[in-house]
């Protein structure tokens, strides 16, 4: 009977040592850790990241386990589903910043919303559950595309529209943006996809620990930023809070 194949027995064990680590690993760390030549790992993470098993960040270049990976056998989340356990913790988000507040989960290449709670005034009444916004210019659409390869995928493997002077459509600023909204844990938006107008939004995450969709508010500059238009921190702690409440609600965070 012929025995293991020792590059599978590898592979595999690149993938375990991945999926117990919380940050992304080096290709030295991989390795030391393994036991393995640099050459013998970085041809086996080239592999594993062509079939989508291992991600490497664009910038670091360091490699975590691929939410294509994790998600084999899994079902995809229903917008049905994310609207009923997120629309209390959103319609208490918008009661309390007095802006509009909207959930967004990728699907199809774009950024739909699940769920919307509008304030008083909103140039945004016709904003239906179903719709979608621009995954590059809006803070919902920015934290999808910073945690979720594939939606960062369909945004950096294409020329980004610029929808006002203000719309980051180049490659390389929008990864260094991107890696700030994952140091931060919540991401912003100023006048990038309409004028006047300012959003912030987190990342609502699952049982274990991966971003299915984002929550966020938006309203016009003069009230979500400050003096110099930058969103103001107390409304993106109230985001954060909303965002985490809501991710206990997918058993994010709860004890077993």
């Amino acid at each position: 009977m012929p025995g293991p194949v020792q590059s599978v027995e590898r592979a595999a064990a690149i993938v375990r040592l991945l999926a117990s680590e919380s940050e992304p690993l080096a290709l030295g760390q991989i390795a030391s850790a393994l036991g393995l030549a640099k050459p013998t790992a970085h041809g086996l993470l080239r592999t594993l990241c062509d079939v989508d098993f291992v991600d490497q960040d664009q910038e670091s270049g360091r490699y975590r386990v691929g939410r294509d990976l994790l998600q084999l056998g899994s079902t995809p989340l229903d917008i049905n589903e994310l609207r009923s356990r997120a629309i209390n913790w959103t319609d208490a988000l918008a009661a309390r910043t007095g802006e509009s507040a909207r959930v967004a989960m990728f699907r199809g290449g774009e950024a739909v919303i699940a769920h919307h709670v509008f304030r008083v005034g909103s140039p945004h009444q016709s904003l239906e559950t179903g719709s979608t916004v621009p995954l590059h210019a809006t803070a919902l659409g920015k934290v999808l595309i910073s945690f979720d390869p594939g939606a960062a995928r369909s945004v950096l493997d294409r020329p980004m529209e610029s929808l006002t002077h203000r719309t980051v459509t180049d490659r390389a600023a929008l990864i260094r943006q991107l890696a700030d909204i994952r140091d931060a844990g919540y991401a912003t938006a100023v006048e990038e996809s309409e004028l006047g107008e300012a959003g912030i939004a987190a990342p609502i995450r699952d049982r274990g620990g991966y971003v299915v969709a984002a929550v966020g508010i938006g309203g016009s500059v003069d009230k979500v930023c400050d003096s110099r238009g930058h969103p103001k921190r107390a409304l993106a702690d109230e985001v954060v809070r909303a965002a985490r409440s809501i991710s206990r609600e997918f058993g994010h965070g709860r004890t077993p």
